[in-house]
């Protein structure tokens, strides 16, 4: 089997990556992190331009990708770079909820960069159970509170879950609608996210059922591997350059037999790291797609955890400081295992889907 891009996704590849490694230097990415809205509206605009947004997208939803390995491209290269704009869950989350909801214009205009989504979902006291949805629908009125929505603050449309009687059903609600009140925040590892609360507030109907979530969630599990993965491949390249800069007794310390094994041990896990990634962008589409998003999600997540682990320890205290690029790279790997699911959710759910 022939594991290599194609000429388009390596010519995205190369293209953002480039786009990038000029543009998103580590005080750009402190000085997005200090502002008000956690991303920035230039690189958000030029990163549409560049047809990143449209690479998330089939060419019958308007882009021309869509693909699991053209997610896996666009985002292995955002979390190379610690990109912290939302582009997992205002384009792709968002977009390919509005895309199976058919709503094309609104899909073209998060494709060109015009607009900004969250999805609101989750539930206080939830966690990762999707069923756990307690806001309620009364005809188009919604009245309930969501947690951890992302992008919350800046989204000019929000996608929101709440039951419909026994069923849970999705609907757009515009920012500003009254009864809407969003309390923002800073995240750990970049950007913002909002407690929402909704008090009778008006909202349309998306015709969208849960398994329409749960299959834009597929999705954004294998971006969120292969953004941990990118982000992983950085740690691992500033470790080894430091550890064959800083000297001890006359000589670089990667020359030393011990951490010389660690950094071995380092990468040999990152290339299971990307096999799962591989893998599971491969099978998004099959018919035990959940079993592989399982399986990539938990090993991902338990690789992550000792890939930031080791990297900080060799290192030692610099890797800490804001204005070392490691520091935020490993908070970035850290949270992304709470991402839909972590490690020993996604354990216990493999072993349940294995013995069905």
């Amino acid at each position: 089997m022939d594991f290599n891009l194609t000429d388009e996704r390596q010519m995205l590849q190369d293209t953002l990556r480039r786009y990038l490694r000029e543009k998103y230097t580590t005080n750009v990415r402190n000085g997005i992190l200090d502002s008000e809205t956690g991303f920035s509206p230039e690189i958000w605009s030029d990163l549409a331009e560049l047809g990143v947004l449209g690479a998330l997208f089939t060419e019958d939803q308007g882009g021309f990708g869509g693909a699991g390995f053209d997610i896996a491209v666009v985002f292995e290269e955002l979390g190379r770079a610690g990109v912290v704009e939302p582009v997992l869950d205002s384009a792709l989350l968002a977009g390919r909820l509005l895309a199976a909801a058919g709503k094309t214009e609104m899909v073209e205009d998060v494709i060109s960069g015009v607009i900004h989504l969250a999805v609101a979902h989750g539930e206080p006291g939830g966690r990762y159970d999707v069923d756990h949805v307690h806001t309620q629908a009364n005809g188009d009125a919604l009245t309930g509170r969501k947690a951890l929505v992302m992008n919350a603050e800046a989204a000019d449309h929000l996608i929101v879950s709440a039951r419909d009687g026994d069923t849970i059903a999705f609907y757009l609600v515009a920012r500003g609608a009254p009864g809407l009140i969003i309390q923002g925040y800073p995240l750990l590892a970049g950007g913002r996210a909002g407690e929402v609360t909704l008090d009778n507030t008006p909202a349309s109907p998306l015709g969208l059922t849960l398994k329409d979530y749960e299959d834009a969630t597929a999705l954004a599990v294998v971006a969120i591997n292969a953004e941990t993965l990118g982000a992983m491949e950085t740690a691992t390249g500033l470790t080894k350059e430091y550890l064959m800069t800083r000297q001890q007794f006359g000589r670089p310390i990667g020359t030393f037999q011990a951490l010389a094994h660690r950094m071995s041990d380092m990468l040999i896990e990152m290339e299971q790291a990307r096999s799962a990634v591989i893998n599971v962008a491969g099978n998004v589409d099959a018919a035990n797609r959940d079993l592989h998003v399982s399986a990539s999600k938990n090993l991902i997540g338990r690789i992550g955890r000792l890939v930031a682990e080791e990297a900080i320890q060799m290192h030692g205290g610099i890797a800490m400081t804001q204005e070392y690029e490691l520091a935020h790279i490993a908070k970035r790997i850290t949270m992304a295992d709470h991402r839909f699911g972590d490690t020993d959710y996604h354990l216990e759910r493999y072993i349940a889907l294995s013995t069905n």
